[in-house]
């Protein structure tokens, strides 16, 4: 097993995603990148603590690459807009790739490379060593999936969701088909 680590906006609506891909064993929504220890989502959501909304991600990479992994991260946020995704406005919100390797670190930046053909922007997604992750609060774990009439998750998480599983059918577990 490996892990991967991205921010990319709200984690809620990264989670729902990941959560079905084949070879991905555990999402689990946190925080990384910031200064605080232990932070609250009330503390990261202040902007003051570093850290962006993260998820962690576990998976088979002889099922699932962590370049297959970015590549679904970059067609589900914006990766051009510096500290945002939509109305989430904040450095909570930046687009970043934590690497936990030399190799993914190589692996970001040919598929931030790659990805650049779908955005007339410039790619503003950080690429920095991984450091330390911290898991938000249990309420935050598979969010969408508990609260799918929820405004939020209705209005901003369920349209990504629904892209994303329209492009990538095929790589999608058999049970989220």
């Amino acid at each position: 097993m490996e892990v991967a680590t991205l921010a990319g906006g709200c984690f809620w609506c990264l989670e729902a995603v990941y959560d079905q891909l084949k070879g991905v064993h555990d999402v689990v929504s946190g925080y990384a990148g910031g200064h605080v220890e232990n932070p609250s989502y009330q503390a990261v959501c202040t902007g003051t603590t570093g850290h962006a909304e993260v998820i962690q991600i576990t998976f088979d990479p002889s099922v699932i690459s962590f370049a297959d992994l970015l590549r679904v991260f970059f067609t589900i946020h914006d990766p051009t807009t510096l500290n945002r995704q939509g109305a989430d406005i904040g450095t909570q919100y930046r687009s970043a790739i934590f690497y936990h390797s030399e190799a993914q670190k190589n692996t970001a930046q040919a598929i931030i490379q790659e990805a650049q053909a779908m955005w007339d922007n410039p790619i503003v997604t950080e690429v920095t060593p991984f450091d330390h992750f911290y898991p938000a609060e249990d309420y935050h774990q598979e969010y969408f999936a508990k609260n799918p009439n929820q405004g939020y998750c209705q209005m901003v998480v369920a349209p990504k969701v629904a892209k994303f599983r329209k492009q990538y059918l095929h790589m999608l577990k058999d049970e989220a088909k």
